[in-house]
Protein backbone atom coordinates (compact mmCIF):
# COMPACT_ATOMS: atom_id res chain seq x y z
CA UNK A 1 0.00 0.00 0.00
CA UNK A 2 2.82 2.22 0.56
CA UNK A 3 2.01 5.54 1.86
CA UNK A 4 -1.39 5.05 1.61
CA UNK A 5 -3.49 2.93 4.76
CA UNK A 6 -6.69 2.96 3.46
CA UNK A 7 -8.95 4.76 1.07
CA UNK A 8 -8.72 7.42 3.68
CA UNK A 9 -5.58 7.94 5.40
CA UNK A 10 -2.09 8.49 4.07
CA UNK A 11 1.28 8.15 6.14
CA UNK A 12 3.67 10.81 4.74
CA UNK A 13 7.43 9.16 3.97
CA UNK A 14 8.90 11.99 5.49
CA UNK A 15 7.42 14.47 7.69
CA UNK A 16 6.25 18.15 6.46
CA UNK A 17 7.25 20.34 8.44
CA UNK A 18 5.06 23.78 9.64
CA UNK A 19 7.69 26.67 9.98
CA UNK A 20 5.43 29.07 10.73
CA UNK A 21 1.99 30.69 10.75
CA UNK A 22 0.29 33.87 11.19
CA UNK A 23 -2.95 35.29 12.45
CA UNK A 24 -4.84 38.10 12.19
CA UNK A 25 -8.04 38.39 14.07
CA UNK A 26 -11.20 40.88 14.19
CA UNK A 27 -11.92 42.67 17.66
CA UNK A 28 -14.84 40.45 18.74
CA UNK A 29 -11.88 37.63 18.61
CA UNK A 30 -9.43 40.00 20.04
CA UNK A 31 -11.54 40.18 23.17
CA UNK A 32 -11.83 36.40 23.66
CA UNK A 33 -9.35 34.04 25.39
CA UNK A 34 -6.95 34.48 22.98
CA UNK A 35 -5.94 37.98 22.10
CA UNK A 36 -2.62 37.52 23.76
CA UNK A 37 -1.31 35.19 20.94
CA UNK A 38 -2.92 36.64 17.98
CA UNK A 39 -0.02 38.29 15.56
CA UNK A 40 -2.66 41.71 14.86
CA UNK A 41 -6.24 42.69 15.64
CA UNK A 42 -8.42 44.41 13.69
CA UNK A 43 -10.79 47.04 15.65
CA UNK A 44 -12.51 48.22 12.65
CA UNK A 45 -14.86 45.77 11.14
CA UNK A 46 -14.42 47.36 7.69
CA UNK A 47 -10.59 47.12 7.72
CA UNK A 48 -10.47 51.05 6.06
CA UNK A 49 -12.23 49.38 3.25
CA UNK A 50 -15.67 50.32 1.61
CA UNK A 51 -17.24 46.70 2.09
CA UNK A 52 -17.01 43.65 4.16
CA UNK A 53 -15.81 41.81 1.35
CA UNK A 54 -13.02 43.98 0.75
CA UNK A 55 -11.99 44.11 4.47
CA UNK A 56 -12.02 40.36 3.96
CA UNK A 57 -9.50 40.75 1.13
CA UNK A 58 -7.42 42.92 2.95
CA UNK A 59 -7.12 40.34 6.02
CA UNK A 60 -5.96 37.47 3.65
CA UNK A 61 -3.37 39.81 2.11
CA UNK A 62 -2.16 40.99 5.18
CA UNK A 63 -2.11 37.23 6.93
CA UNK A 64 0.27 35.71 3.64
CA UNK A 65 2.42 39.25 4.20
CA UNK A 66 2.93 38.40 7.85
CA UNK A 67 3.58 34.52 7.00
CA UNK A 68 6.30 35.75 4.21
CA UNK A 69 7.91 37.80 7.35
CA UNK A 70 7.93 35.32 9.75
CA UNK A 71 8.80 32.54 7.80
CA UNK A 72 12.29 34.52 6.36
CA UNK A 73 11.36 32.60 3.14
CA UNK A 74 11.72 34.34 -0.37
CA UNK A 75 8.47 34.87 -2.25
CA UNK A 76 10.62 33.27 -5.00
CA UNK A 77 10.58 29.90 -2.68
CA UNK A 78 7.34 29.39 -2.17
CA UNK A 79 6.10 26.73 -4.99
CA UNK A 80 2.30 26.98 -3.71
CA UNK A 81 -0.38 29.06 -2.41
CA UNK A 82 -3.28 26.58 -1.31
CA UNK A 83 -5.90 28.96 -0.05
CA UNK A 84 -9.66 29.33 -0.05
CA UNK A 85 -12.66 31.31 1.79
CA UNK A 86 -16.57 31.11 2.69
CA UNK A 87 -17.35 34.05 0.17
CA UNK A 88 -18.37 33.21 -3.36
CA UNK A 89 -16.65 31.43 -6.04
CA UNK A 90 -13.57 32.51 -3.01
CA UNK A 91 -13.34 35.88 -3.88
CA UNK A 92 -11.34 37.16 -0.48
CA UNK A 93 -8.68 33.97 -1.71
CA UNK A 94 -8.61 35.42 -5.43
CA UNK A 95 -8.35 38.86 -4.94
CA UNK A 96 -6.15 39.08 -1.82
CA UNK A 97 -3.57 36.83 -3.40
CA UNK A 98 -3.64 38.33 -7.57
CA UNK A 99 -0.54 39.90 -6.66
CA UNK A 100 1.36 37.16 -5.28
CA UNK A 101 3.05 36.28 -8.41
CA UNK A 102 3.20 32.08 -7.09
CA UNK A 103 0.66 29.39 -8.57
CA UNK A 104 -2.45 29.74 -6.42
CA UNK A 105 -4.60 26.35 -5.66
CA UNK A 106 -7.44 27.53 -4.80
CA UNK A 107 -9.76 25.14 -2.39
CA UNK A 108 -13.33 25.00 -1.26
CA UNK A 109 -13.83 23.45 2.02
CA UNK A 110 -16.41 26.08 3.85
CA UNK A 111 -14.81 25.76 7.41
CA UNK A 112 -12.80 22.66 6.88
CA UNK A 113 -10.73 24.61 4.34
CA UNK A 114 -7.86 25.07 6.52
CA UNK A 115 -7.57 21.65 6.75
CA UNK A 116 -8.22 20.82 3.36
CA UNK A 117 -5.23 23.47 2.19
CA UNK A 118 -2.75 21.86 4.92
CA UNK A 119 -3.84 18.11 3.29
CA UNK A 120 -3.26 19.46 0.07
CA UNK A 121 0.12 21.21 0.66
CA UNK A 122 1.81 18.30 2.88
CA UNK A 123 0.71 15.91 0.10
CA UNK A 124 2.90 18.16 -2.69
CA UNK A 125 5.48 18.53 -0.34
CA UNK A 126 5.81 14.50 0.65
CA UNK A 127 5.22 13.57 -3.46
CA UNK A 128 8.34 15.68 -4.43
CA UNK A 129 6.44 18.22 -6.49
CA UNK A 130 7.09 21.27 -4.18
CA UNK A 131 9.53 22.46 -1.03
CA UNK A 132 7.26 25.25 0.20
CA UNK A 133 3.42 25.54 0.21
CA UNK A 134 1.14 28.90 1.95
CA UNK A 135 -1.84 27.75 3.34
CA UNK A 136 -4.28 30.30 3.49
CA UNK A 137 -7.91 31.11 4.67
CA UNK A 138 -10.60 33.55 6.01
CA UNK A 139 -13.64 34.44 7.02
CA UNK A 140 -15.69 37.38 7.88
CA UNK A 141 -19.06 37.42 10.40
CA UNK A 142 -20.54 40.21 8.43
CA UNK A 143 -19.53 38.77 4.58
CA UNK A 144 -20.65 35.70 6.18
CA UNK A 145 -23.88 36.36 7.09
CA UNK A 146 -24.99 38.53 4.40
CA UNK A 147 -24.48 35.41 2.33
CA UNK A 148 -25.61 32.62 3.91
CA UNK A 149 -28.23 34.41 6.17
CA UNK A 150 -29.62 37.91 6.73
CA UNK A 151 -27.55 40.88 5.97
CA UNK A 152 -26.91 42.64 9.49
CA UNK A 153 -29.68 45.35 8.46
CA UNK A 154 -32.34 43.00 9.06
CA UNK A 155 -31.21 42.58 12.94
CA UNK A 156 -32.76 39.06 12.93
CA UNK A 157 -32.89 37.57 15.99
CA UNK A 158 -30.01 34.40 16.50
CA UNK A 159 -31.08 31.25 17.33
CA UNK A 160 -29.74 29.60 20.40
CA UNK A 161 -28.43 26.64 18.43
CA UNK A 162 -26.57 29.35 15.87
CA UNK A 163 -22.97 30.12 16.05
CA UNK A 164 -20.42 33.43 15.25
CA UNK A 165 -18.44 33.26 12.07
CA UNK A 166 -15.04 34.19 13.18
CA UNK A 167 -13.86 37.65 11.32
CA UNK A 168 -10.00 36.97 10.96
CA UNK A 169 -7.50 35.37 8.70
CA UNK A 170 -5.01 32.58 9.35
CA UNK A 171 -1.77 31.32 7.48
CA UNK A 172 0.46 28.25 7.34
CA UNK A 173 4.04 27.69 5.95
CA UNK A 174 4.92 23.94 5.05
CA UNK A 175 8.15 23.58 4.32
CA UNK A 176 10.20 20.21 3.09
CA UNK A 177 13.20 21.84 5.26
CA UNK A 178 12.92 21.06 9.11
CA UNK A 179 14.37 20.45 12.44
CA UNK A 180 13.33 17.59 14.12
CA UNK A 181 14.38 18.74 17.37
CA UNK A 182 12.80 21.75 17.09
CA UNK A 183 9.97 22.91 14.85
CA UNK A 184 6.15 20.58 14.55
CA UNK A 185 5.37 18.28 11.58
CA UNK A 186 2.76 16.63 9.95
CA UNK A 187 2.63 12.86 9.46
CA UNK A 188 -0.88 11.45 8.17
CA UNK A 189 -3.57 13.14 6.76
CA UNK A 190 -6.83 11.26 6.80
CA UNK A 191 -8.94 12.57 3.93
CA UNK A 192 -12.71 13.22 4.71
CA UNK A 193 -15.91 11.70 2.69
CA UNK A 194 -18.79 14.34 2.37
CA UNK A 195 -21.36 13.39 5.17
CA UNK A 196 -25.30 14.49 4.53
CA UNK A 197 -27.45 13.47 7.43
CA UNK A 198 -30.70 15.67 6.20
CA UNK A 199 -30.35 18.53 8.16
CA UNK A 200 -31.88 21.83 6.66
CA UNK A 201 -31.25 24.42 9.26
CA UNK A 202 -28.70 26.61 8.08
CA UNK A 203 -28.35 27.86 11.51
CA UNK A 204 -27.67 24.64 13.03
CA UNK A 205 -24.45 24.47 11.83
CA UNK A 206 -22.96 22.15 14.88
CA UNK A 207 -25.91 19.20 13.85
CA UNK A 208 -25.19 19.66 10.52
CA UNK A 209 -21.16 19.15 10.31
CA UNK A 210 -20.76 16.68 14.10
CA UNK A 211 -21.38 13.33 11.37
CA UNK A 212 -18.62 14.48 9.16
CA UNK A 213 -16.43 14.59 12.03
CA UNK A 214 -17.21 11.35 13.71
CA UNK A 215 -16.86 9.35 10.47
CA UNK A 216 -13.35 10.99 10.08
CA UNK A 217 -12.15 10.64 13.05
CA UNK A 218 -13.81 7.15 13.18
CA UNK A 219 -11.89 6.23 10.03
CA UNK A 220 -8.19 7.88 10.86
CA UNK A 221 -8.13 5.77 14.10
CA UNK A 222 -9.33 2.34 12.03
CA UNK A 223 -6.95 3.24 9.11
CA UNK A 224 -3.72 3.59 11.92
CA UNK A 225 -4.80 1.63 14.86
CA UNK A 226 -4.52 4.17 17.09
CA UNK A 227 -6.74 5.38 20.10
CA UNK A 228 -7.41 8.45 21.31
CA UNK A 229 -5.19 8.08 24.36
CA UNK A 230 -2.54 8.57 21.37
CA UNK A 231 -2.87 12.18 21.04
CA UNK A 232 -2.61 14.85 24.07
CA UNK A 233 -5.64 17.02 22.05
CA UNK A 234 -8.35 16.11 19.51
CA UNK A 235 -9.42 18.95 18.07
CA UNK A 236 -12.47 19.57 15.35
CA UNK A 237 -12.36 22.45 13.92
CA UNK A 238 -15.86 24.51 14.42
CA UNK A 239 -18.74 22.01 16.15
CA UNK A 240 -19.52 24.41 18.81
CA UNK A 241 -21.35 23.46 22.13
CA UNK A 242 -24.32 21.59 20.31
CA UNK A 243 -21.95 19.53 17.45
CA UNK A 244 -19.33 18.83 20.06
CA UNK A 245 -21.65 17.07 22.08
CA UNK A 246 -23.39 14.96 19.52
CA UNK A 247 -19.97 14.29 18.27
CA UNK A 248 -18.61 13.23 21.84
CA UNK A 249 -21.97 11.05 21.96
CA UNK A 250 -21.88 9.25 18.86
CA UNK A 251 -18.14 8.61 18.68
CA UNK A 252 -18.83 6.30 21.98
CA UNK A 253 -21.57 4.22 19.87
CA UNK A 254 -18.39 3.77 17.64
CA UNK A 255 -15.83 2.23 20.55
CA UNK A 256 -13.72 5.83 20.90
CA UNK A 257 -14.14 7.59 24.20
CA UNK A 258 -12.86 10.93 23.13
CA UNK A 259 -13.99 12.77 26.22
CA UNK A 260 -10.92 13.34 27.83
CA UNK A 261 -8.93 14.11 25.00
CA UNK A 262 -11.75 16.77 22.81
CA UNK A 263 -12.09 19.91 22.55
CA UNK A 264 -13.37 22.32 19.94
CA UNK A 265 -11.96 25.55 17.89
CA UNK A 266 -15.28 27.27 18.27
CA UNK A 267 -15.26 26.84 21.91
CA UNK A 268 -11.83 27.69 22.43
CA UNK A 269 -11.69 31.33 20.54
CA UNK A 270 -14.44 32.70 22.05
CA UNK A 271 -16.27 32.94 26.30
CA UNK A 272 -19.55 31.88 25.89
CA UNK A 273 -20.21 33.00 29.19
CA UNK A 274 -19.09 36.73 28.49
CA UNK A 275 -19.65 37.50 24.90
CA UNK A 276 -22.50 36.71 22.98
CA UNK A 277 -21.77 33.89 20.19
CA UNK A 278 -24.63 31.45 21.58
CA UNK A 279 -23.09 27.90 20.65
CA UNK A 280 -19.79 29.26 19.85
CA UNK A 281 -17.49 30.02 16.96
CA UNK A 282 -17.35 28.86 13.36
CA UNK A 283 -16.46 30.03 9.91
CA UNK A 284 -13.00 29.44 8.12
CA UNK A 285 -11.27 31.65 10.23
CA UNK A 286 -12.32 29.99 13.35
CA UNK A 287 -10.24 26.76 13.06
CA UNK A 288 -7.37 28.72 11.23
CA UNK A 289 -6.95 31.43 13.94
CA UNK A 290 -6.96 28.68 17.38
CA UNK A 291 -4.21 26.93 15.22
CA UNK A 292 -2.09 29.55 14.03
CA UNK A 293 -2.44 31.59 17.36
CA UNK A 294 -2.49 29.32 19.93
CA UNK A 295 -2.14 25.49 19.33
CA UNK A 296 1.01 26.36 17.17
CA UNK A 297 2.76 28.11 19.97
CA UNK A 298 1.35 24.72 22.28
CA UNK A 299 2.97 22.43 20.07
CA UNK A 300 6.21 24.22 19.81
CA UNK A 301 6.61 24.99 23.46
CA UNK A 302 5.97 21.07 23.40
CA UNK A 303 2.74 21.33 26.05
CA UNK A 304 1.07 19.36 23.53
CA UNK A 305 3.29 16.40 21.84
CA UNK A 306 0.42 15.38 19.62
CA UNK A 307 -2.61 16.55 18.32
CA UNK A 308 -5.46 15.65 15.94
CA UNK A 309 -6.46 18.57 13.82
CA UNK A 310 -9.50 18.33 11.96
CA UNK A 311 -11.37 21.56 10.82
CA UNK A 312 -15.10 20.62 10.18
CA UNK A 313 -17.31 22.16 7.28
CA UNK A 314 -20.71 22.82 5.95
CA UNK A 315 -21.27 22.65 2.12
CA UNK A 316 -24.15 24.62 1.56
CA UNK A 317 -24.63 27.55 -0.43
CA UNK A 318 -27.27 29.90 -0.69
CA UNK A 319 -28.56 28.41 -3.53
CA UNK A 320 -29.05 25.25 -2.24
CA UNK A 321 -30.59 26.63 1.03
CA UNK A 322 -33.22 28.58 -1.06
CA UNK A 323 -34.33 25.08 -2.83
CA UNK A 324 -34.77 23.85 0.56
CA UNK A 325 -31.97 21.37 0.32
CA UNK A 326 -30.24 19.52 3.02
CA UNK A 327 -26.61 20.43 4.26
CA UNK A 328 -23.89 18.01 3.35
CA UNK A 329 -20.80 17.92 5.16
CA UNK A 330 -17.27 17.23 5.71
CA UNK A 331 -14.12 16.98 7.96
CA UNK A 332 -10.20 16.57 7.32
CA UNK A 333 -7.71 15.10 10.10
CA UNK A 334 -4.29 16.32 10.42
CA UNK A 335 -1.81 14.10 12.79
CA UNK A 336 0.69 16.50 13.94
CA UNK A 337 3.77 15.81 16.30
CA UNK A 338 6.11 17.80 17.87
CA UNK A 339 9.82 16.99 19.38
CA UNK A 340 10.23 14.01 16.40
CA UNK A 341 7.13 12.12 18.32
CA UNK A 342 5.43 10.38 15.50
Amino acid sequence: MGKRLSSQTIKLDSPVYIISTASIAGSKEGEGPLSSFFDSVIQDPLFGEKSWEKAETKMVREAYSKLISKSGIPVSNINYIVAGDLLNQCTASNFGLKDSDVPVLGVYGACSTMGESMSIGAMLIDGGFAENVACITSSHFCSAEKQFRYPLELGTQRTPNAQWTVTGAGAVMLSKAGDPTKDIMITHVTTGKIIDKGIKDANNMGAAMAPAAVDTLSAHFRDTGRQPDFYDLILSGDLGYVGKNICEEFMEKEGFDIKGKYNDCGLIIFDRDKQDVHAGGSGCACSALVFCAYMYKLLKEGQIKNLLFMPTGALLSPTSSQQGETIPSIAHALSIASNCIS
